[in-house]
């Protein structure tokens, strides 16, 4: 029997800022807005736990399954890959993590906009989250390993989430917000892609065809450097377009963390070495959106 620590450990506790940086994002920009819910805000944040945990496990469950996993893996050993948590015990935590983000999901949108319309297409992209979450490495043809997982990233870390959570609280959208969720959605689009460079030669022996599989280590660190420098463009330009002081632009703190992450992903071959910047990545994007929401709330 898998113990807590195992399943501790398979939750991959570290790519959780992620998921709470996109919430609280479009809370923020609700609260600039005059217009954040409390309720909203504690429920989306269960919601994108859910679907996170959710998602990891689906992603242990599925590179097992199809062998991704092997011996030639260069990265962090998985759960099921070394025998911490079993396959059939694995699945079972992805039904279960299944429902609590559906549950979760229905209650969050009937806090936000009742059952009309609307819950019924909230419903829908939240039906459409958890089936991304599972499919990305389970299941035939899934498509993380085509390399559509940048992709999906984008969507629902930044876009989705971002737009979706303002929706909640406000139920309107303003369209300049989209630029501050694009920043969530290339930050954490630059987390899968140190973790994709990283794993880029257990990656291409195992037919999983990634970004930096399909393009080469050396064009995705640029891409990776592009990917950084879109983030903070992203919401530069929604500063200029509502500047009103200095204090605006306090989220520039980050670009020293920026610098180290991009040294690191063009300097360090090793996985070991690499493997930290994961998360030096998620907890960045996560001090992006703090220091973003203190510069947009000082000025209320």
């Amino acid at each position: 029997m898998a113990t807590a620590k195992a399943w501790i450990k398979a939750f991959r506790l570290r790519s959780l800022p992620l998921a709470i940086a996109c919430i609280s994002m479009g809370s923020i920009l609700a609260a600039t807005a005059g217009q954040m819910k409390w309720g909203v805000f504690i429920l989306s944040l269960i919601t994108t736990i859910c679907l996170q945990i959710l998602s990891n496990l689906a992603n242990d469950y599925g590179d097992a399954a199809s062998g991704l996993d092997g011996d030639q893996r260069v990265g962090p050993k998985r759960s099921v890959q070394s025998g911490e948590i079993t396959s059939k015990a694995m699945f079972n935590a992805v039904i279960v993590f299944s429902v609590l983000s559906l549950i979760s999901g229905i209650a969050l949108i009937a806090v936000g906009v009742g059952f009309s319309v609307k819950f019924v297409v909230f419903l829908l992209v939240g039906l459409l989250a958890i089936a991304g979450a599972i499919k990305y490495t389970m299941g035939k043809n899934p498509y993380g390993y085509a390399g559509l997982g940048d992709l999906s990233v984008f969507i629902f870390f930044g876009i989705v989430g971002v737009m979706g959570t303002y929706f909640l609280h406000t139920k309107t959208i303003d369209w300049l917000s989209v630029l501050p969720a694009m920043s969530c959605s290339f930050f954490a689009v630059a987390v899968l892609n140190v973790n994709n460079i990283r794993d880029i030669e257990s990656d291409r022996l195992s037919g999983k065809i990634s970004i930096p599989v399909r393009i080469g280590r050396d064009r995705a660190v640029i891409y990776h450097y592009a990917i950084l420098l879109a983030g903070v463009l992203c919401s530069s330009i929604y500063v200029v377009i509502h500047y009103e002081g200095l204090f605006q632009l306090l989220f520039l703190i980050i670009l020293p963390f920026l610098y180290k992450n991009a040294t690191a992903v063009r300097s360090f071959t090793d996985a070991d070495r690499l493997d930290p910047y994961l998360k030096q990545m998620a907890l960045t994007t996560l001090l992006f959106v703090v220091t973003f929401g203190v510069g947009q709330l000082i000025y209320l």
